[in-house]
Formats: C-alpha cells, structure tokens, sequence
C-alpha cells in the first residue's frame, strides 16, 4: 500500500505529471517535459522510457533550436475524444486522438434553437456515423465536448437562459449526451471552446491571458487568464455582448438598452445593407463584398470594428490580456474590422495596457469550438486512467 511521501507514491505523481504535460501540449520534447514539470532531464528521461516501454507515449526523432530530440506524444491507439459544437444555424463534430490529431470531421445546417431533443438526436446520429466510419471501437471514446451557443452552468449541465436558447432552456444537454452515448460528456459554452480551440491549436497559441471575441447572433467573450478558461462561479464570465455602450440604445434581447450586441450582432447589422443588398445578405456575403470594394460594407463592418474595440478597451482595463482572438466569419474580413477595434483600444483603453496588446484573427474559422471541445475533453479527463490501463499499479 502506497503512502504520501514514499518512493512509489512519488514516481506515480511524476508520471502523472509527465502525461498530464503531454496530454495538454500534444507533443513535447523532453527537454520541454523538464522544462513545463519542473523534473529533472533525467528523471524526465526514464518516465518517458518507462512510458514508451508501456505503450503510453509514442517517442518520433526531431529538431529543436537545430539540434536533435525526441518529441514525445501520447500513443494513437491511447483513446479517442470526441467534440460536438452546436451553433444557431449547424452542428459540427470531430473526432481526434490524444495526440491532438484530429481523424475525422463532419458539419451540416442545423436549426438549433427549435428543439434541444432534435440537436440531441442529430449529435448522436453524427457521432456514431464518424466512429463507424472511422473504423474506431466505441471503447477507445474517453470522452465528449459539447459546446451550446449560451450560457451554462458547468456544475450541473443545465442551460439557463430562456431568451438565447428557448427550445434548450433548463434542459440538461450534458447528462442526456452523456446516456446516449454511455461516455462522460464536458461542456461549456461556444465562446470558451473557441477560446480554447485558438490557445490550443490556433492563433492564441503561446499566450497565457487572452480573449477569444465571437461575433455571430450574438457576442460573447472567452477568457483564458494564466492559461487557464475562467467562467466565474455562475459561469457567465465573458459575456461581453451586454456591456452598455448606450443607455438610451436599442432594446437588447436581455432587457437592457444599448448593449454591445445590439451594435455589433448579425441580427442588428445586416439589416443595415437590405436595401442595397436584399434580405438574404450574410455575414460571409457583406465581408466578401467589402473586400471587393462596396462602400455600404466597408462602412459597417468599421463601424462594428469600433464597437467591439469599446468592449475590447474595457476587458484590457479589466484583465489586461495579452492576445485578443477575433472568430466568426467578421474575422475574414482582416484589416477592415482589425483596424477599427485597435483604434478604439488606444482610444479607450488605459495606454499601457493597450501598448501591450495584440489584436489578431482567429486562425481555426468555424472550426475553432469544435477543436476546442476536443481540447476540454483533453483538459478534463485525467490521467489515472491512461497510467492504469498500461502501468501496474
């Protein structure tokens, strides 16, 4: 029987940490492992030869500052997760492996607001199509991702707001996923799984404070603080679409007047450009027709630049993040929206944090909350069960 402090009990918490290291970065070298674990390059060095020996990690030659290593990565056949992203308008799943490798993905169109049971039955029906396909065992799923276009409360799965979500309001989309699929389900709301896409695998890649906006039916805020998601305890956090920029504005869908939203939302914007451009516009449409030169779109997407940037000012002088991650098909638009929230920001913004931040584009598009959902299975599952499953105990 292990006790705290002794010899055996020590060196199952140094695997853990070596593949807890591995698990969130995807791949590392062991000079990295010694670097992010604090442990010695030797103790690094046996841990990853025990692991290898085991079937854990997998251990491919590379380069480093032009020198030689070993990149170590967990074993492709270690376990399989599965992200399900559920925005306004489509569903979207993926399926990857514990070494950040994604093996197969599917999107279709989907009215998500009408009905959390047909999403539900869809999600499902995808899920088990691509591990079918895939030729994947079932068993190998460690688990699920589910993103939801509102805000949810972490601790028990429920979503809470009848205005966003009516169709999915008090249903608890986790738990019913979870007895579908007989899998543990993680979830969390659309922006944070963004943000976590971005830090993973994307644009927020290197940065621990940042904040992923996503503009789309609605705006919301993914805020990553010490490399970490925060939700605060009520799981709101970042619901940056409801700062007041105008308290004689329009009625916002939240009861207030004047909120971030009711100037940067498509729902508000695109009606704007129907008489130029009819009813059918998209957000795709208006930044492809802004690039192309029209003047009506040029001057809109601007005007949400600023918009945003005033939310974008206000987080800096709250959190002072590092990085901010623009999502959503606005971000396509580059520099005709980038330029606008920069502005705001040294105008809005106390000037050192604004000296210190980075307005950049998200790098994953309409992936981005799908591989993010990956991403939350990948930092919430644990590691017990990998070192169980191959070490003796």
């Amino acid at each position: 029987m292990e006790t705290p402090g002794s010899q055996s009990s020590l060196h199952r918490a140094n695997l853990e940490r070596v593949v807890r290291a591995v698990r969130m970065a995807g791949a590392l070298t062991q000079a990295e492992i010694a670097r992010s674990t604090g442990l010695s390059a030797a103790t690094v060095s046996n841990i990853v030869r025990e692991l290898k020996d085991n079937g854990t990690v997998e251990v491919t030659p590379t380069s480093a500052g032009g020198r030689r290593a070993r990149s170590v990565s967990l074993s492709g056949d270690a376990g399989i997760v599965v992200g399900v992203d559920f925005g306004h308008t489509h569903l979207r799943v993926a399926i990857g492996n514990l070494a950040h490798r994604v093996l197969a993905e599917e999107a279709e169109p989907l009215d998500v607001d009408a009905s959390a049971a047909q999403g539900l039955d869809r999600a499902e029906f995808l899920v088990k199509s691509l591990i079918s396909g895939s030729g994947i065992s079932p068993r190998k799923i460690v688990g699920v991702g589910l993103g939801v276009p509102g805000p949810i409360d972490v601790a028990s799965g429920v979503l809470g707001s009848t205005a966003i979500l009516p169709g999915w309001a008090g249903t608890n989309p986790r738990d019913d996923l979870a007895a579908r699929l007989d899998v543990p389900v993680y979830v969390d709301n659309d922006a944070n799984l963004g943000a976590l896409g971005e830090l993973v695998w994307g644009a927020g890649r290197g940065a621990a404070d940042l904040a992923y906006i996503k503009v789309a039916s609605g705006v919301g805020a993914g805020l990553v603080i010490n490399g970490q998601i925060y939700r605060g305890p009520g799981g709101t956090a970042g619901e940056i679409g409801h700062i007041t920029l105008d308290e004689s504005g329009p009625v916002c869908r939240c009861g207030n007047r004047g909120c971030l939203e009711t100037f940067t939302a498509n729902r508000y914007v695109l009606p704007l450009l129907h008489s130029a451009h009819g009813t059918d516009l998209t957000v795709a449409r208006m930044v492809r027709l802004a690039q192309e030169g029209d003047a009506g779109c040029r001057r809109v997407i601007a005007d949400v630049g600023r918009h945003i940037g005033s939310g974008v000012a206000s987080l800096c002088n709250l959190l002072n993040p590092s990085r901010v991650v623009l999502g959503g098909d606005l971000a396509e638009s580059g520099e005709l929206v980038l330029a606008p929230i920069r502005e705001s920001v040294s105008r809005y913004a106390i000037p050192s944090a604004a000296r210190q931040l980075e307005v950049v584009p998200g790098a994953l598009g309409g992936r981005a909350e799908v591989l993010g959902a990956l991403a939350l299975v990948l930092s919430e599952m644990g590691d017990s069960s990998l070192l169980d499953d191959s070490l003796p105990a």
